[in-house]
């Protein structure tokens, strides 16, 4: 009967996962990654896109190149539109688009400026999804559409429907000291997180919108076998919000409100760093691909590789594919070569025997794991290759 189960939760998640831009934003933190990889001008990256925030934060180092690889056209659909932004627009549209997630001009700006320099496969979806940038009663803000997004807006909703809860929200993001956020969230939590909000969490549905497959959700469950992903979620949220300052945290901040501020966002978002990126812009290349399928089409001895958390996925699926994937890695590294990835596990125990024998692993990834402003992960690893 599990096994059934199981195989229909995996066919909901691949429906939800294959059919809909599933990541609107980012949601590893590049201030540790940026510190960890210590990129420079002669650095060629090879990345998973997601929603393309990070790999814009990275190009601020200046790389050579950066591959921005993904499976899902729509996740380099999203990626290509903010690099348009870019080469096309105006640093106040770019925020317009990304920072508050509406313009108000946005058909007139497409049609003139932006459709004809995507590719054809983001024409296509934007042609379909540019009401993802209107702003309207329902949902008011590109940062609520996708599936993670779907999730947002109800989260947004859940917040803000409560004037005291809401408040209290409002009164934590203002505050200027941990001390202050420790007082806030010690009255918020109890309305914040209650029985409704973890029974929630552990539904396979809600992480299925969230891009967290069933893999990743039974790792959590082995580490927190009494609550579950709720309970990894609350213990989680009070870490964030009573340990690390929030005044930058803008991943909270973006799920809160639905926006960014000039003040709290991605780097990439800052008016400071608009006209190098700009400049920029045609070093970061993006395929639609798998990373195995990559490396075999574009063999190169690489300086980085930025994997996410897919492995986890890999190592329940599709462990042959696992294997292969890091065959491909290994042979288009160097010594040197920087491999960052995270889980939702607290310790990776996957990795073939031939990669922990051909890499060392920087316990500075650790430590900094301590630092990550999003919370959502178990670990950080990043393994440097010998």
């Amino acid at each position: 009967m599990k096994k059934k189960i199981d195989a229909l939760r995996d066919e909901l998640f691949s429906k939800v996962h294959g059919n809909n831009l599933v990541y609107n934003t980012c949601w590893e933190d590049p201030k540790i990654d940026r510190e960890l990889l210590q990129i420079n001008d002669s650095s060629e990256i090879v990345m998973i896109s997601s929603a393309g925030c990070n790999a814009l934060d990275y190009l601020i180092d200046n790389p050579k190149k950066i591959y921005a690889i993904d499976v899902n056209f729509r996740q380099n659909a999203l990626l290509e539109l903010k690099k348009v932004l870019f080469r096309t627009g105006s640093y106040d549209q770019l925020f317009a688009f990304f920072g508050k997630g509406f313009y108000k001009n946005a058909v007139e700006f497409y049609s003139l400026k932006i459709r004809a320099e995507l590719p054809q496969k983001a024409q296509e979806f934007w042609d379909k999804k540019l009401y993802y940038f209107y702003k309207n009663k329902k949902k008011k803000s590109f940062y609520f559409f996708g599936t993670s997004g779907t999730f947002a807006w109800l989260f947004n909703k859940y917040i803000h429907r409560n004037k005291a809860r809401s408040a209290l929200v409002d009164k934590l993001f203002s505050s200027t000291s941990i001390e202050e956020q420790k007082q806030i969230y010690k009255e918020l939590e109890p309305v914040l997180i209650n029985k409704f909000v973890k029974w929630l969490m552990n539904r396979h549905l809600t992480m299925s919108l969230l891009g967290v497959p069933r893999p990743q959700r039974e790792l959590i469950l082995k580490e927190y076998p009494n609550g579950g992903v709720g309970e990894f979620a609350a213990q989680r949220l009070k870490y964030i919000f009573t340990e690390l300052p929030i005044q930058d945290n803008y991943f909270w901040y973006l799920y809160t409100y639905g926006h960014y501020k000039t003040s709290n966002c991605p780097e990439y978002l800052k008016a400071s760093h608009f006209s190098k990126l700009a400049e920029r812009e045609k070093n970061l290349i993006t395929h639609t691909s798998s990373i195995q399928k990559f490396l075999e089409n574009n063999p190169k001895a690489y300086s980085h590789y930025i994997l996410l958390d897919h492995q986890d996925w890999l190592a329940h699926y599709a462990p042959d594919i696992l294997v292969n994937e890091w065959k491909e890695i290994l042979k288009n590294s160097k010594a040197g070569t920087k491999i960052l990835m995270r889980s939702a596990s607290k310790k990776i125990d996957y990795f073939p025997n031939f990669v922990k024998e051909a890499v060392s692993f920087s316990p500075l990834a650790i430590q900094l794991h301590k630092n990550d402003r999003v919370g959502t992960y178990g670990s950080t690893y990043l393994a440097i290759v010998r």
